[in-house]
């Protein structure tokens, strides 16, 4: 295919523009900053004139979609003023969705966040492992924004029943060169409780990237996408019951097992997470 990736030159989209392309897809980087290349194509996302047209076709570089993947963001609360993180998160990914629509373009992947799931969990989830069956809980402004736009997808597939938006719902992206740090997290449980312990391998985001533009059935999705294991080196069960003594847990934890639950993106896209902190940490 040939596909749009949306902050390709982030953290996580390194990783996706790379997989994507050793699976044989044409790519372009649509970002405000990045290595110059073929690829890379500087555009401000929150001007729709620019998103549109750049969508549509771009001189020699394409004359036409058939997938966007939508990563392009403030990536984190506490970066911007709320205001703009707003501003120019929601106003991206309108323009973003819009342009994929007006391009007749049916395959959208997008970076939703773990944030929805009520991060940083001052108030304790619902039950553990957490997972996309109960409603939104956004904390942040941040996170607010990423719950609308989970929401606008929800419309705009109603509108346009052939229309397929994918919500990724993202751990905290983790490189090899930060898995150093991982041990230390051991010293205190409360200190990483703020997403129930959990991380994701910035190649296994990729993964489930590509397998989410696989399926692209009609309609809207949202998947939780973290790694297997948590960040510690203590039992789940043991963090589960020190930290939030008071909360269900619903099955019984393997020894290091994500409370960050991945099972409908196992059972849907076949997601199933390569990588691991302890394969780099001895």
């Amino acid at each position: 295919m040939r596909i749009a990736v949306t902050g390709g030159s982030g953290k996580l989209g390194r990783h996706v523009l790379r997989r994507l392309r050793e699976d044989g897809h044409e790519v372009l980087n649509l970002d405000r900053s990045g290595e110059r290349s073929h690829q890379l194509v500087l555009v401000d996302l929150t001007d729709y004139g620019q998103v549109a047209d750049v969508i549509l076709g771009l001189d020699d570089r394409h004359d036409g979609l058939d997938a966007v993947v939508h990563l392009g963001a403030v990536p984190a609360p506490g970066l911007l003023p709320d205001a703009a993180t707003f501003h120019n998160n929601m106003l991206s990914t309108y323009n973003v969705f819009q342009a994929a629509r007006r391009a007749g373009i049916r395959r959208i992947v997008h970076a939703s966040s773990e944030t929805v799931l009520g991060l940083p969990f001052d108030t304790p989830p619902p039950y553990i492992p957490v997972d996309e069956e109960y409603p939104a809980r956004p904390e942040s402004t941040y996170s607010l924004v990423k719950h609308l736009e989970e929401q606008m997808a929800v419309q705009l597939t109603r509108w346009d029943p052939e229309l397929s938006i994918t919500a990724l719902r993202f751990s905290n992206v983790m490189d090899v060169e930060d898995y150093a740090a991982f041990p230390s997290f051991d010293a205190d449980p409360t200190a990483r409780r703020w997403n129930l312990w959990a991380y994701i391998d910035g190649r296994d985001g990729a993964q489930a990237v590509a397998r989410a533009l696989e399926r692209a059935e009609p309609g809207f999705e949202a998947f939780v996408i973290a790694n297997a294991d948590t960040v510690m080196s203590r039992r789940s069960a043991d963090l589960a019951a020190e930290v939030y003594p008071g909360v269900e847990v619903t099955k019984e934890l393997g020894e290091h097992e994500t409370m960050l639950s991945i099972d409908k993106a196992r059972r849907v896209l076949g997601y199933e997470p390569e990588h691991s902190w302890r394969d780099h940490v001895s």
